[in-house]
């Protein structure tokens, strides 16, 4: 992963951890049902960002160093591993 797309990550799961904390805190205080569902949306929303941001730099450098000089065996491994995870399938 490159340096950049850590800073990033590191950032947006500083964030969602403060956001799975205030959940946290909304449930323990009985807050409205609907609120507590809004910051999940909230918080799973911030994780598919996460998501996209990681697949996005995996593309990036791995899949493309696959592409660009790996042996066929190593290409269809990325490729294979790229659509599991996009279909949320196991390997």
């Amino acid at each position: 992963m490159r340096e950049k797309t850590q800073r990033k990550a590191d950032a947006r799961l500083a964030r969602i951890e403060g956001q799975i904390r205030a959940v946290r805190k909304m449930v323990a205080a009985d807050r409205y049902c609907i609120d507590v569902v809004r910051q999940v949306q909230a918080a799973r929303s911030a994780l598919s960002s996460l998501e996209t941001l990681i697949i996005d730099d995996h593309v990036d450098t791995c899949v493309e160093h696959a592409l660009e000089g790996g042996a066929m065996s190593e290409r269809r491994e990325k490729v294979t591993e790229l659509v599991s995870i996009l279909t949320g399938r196991k390997k």
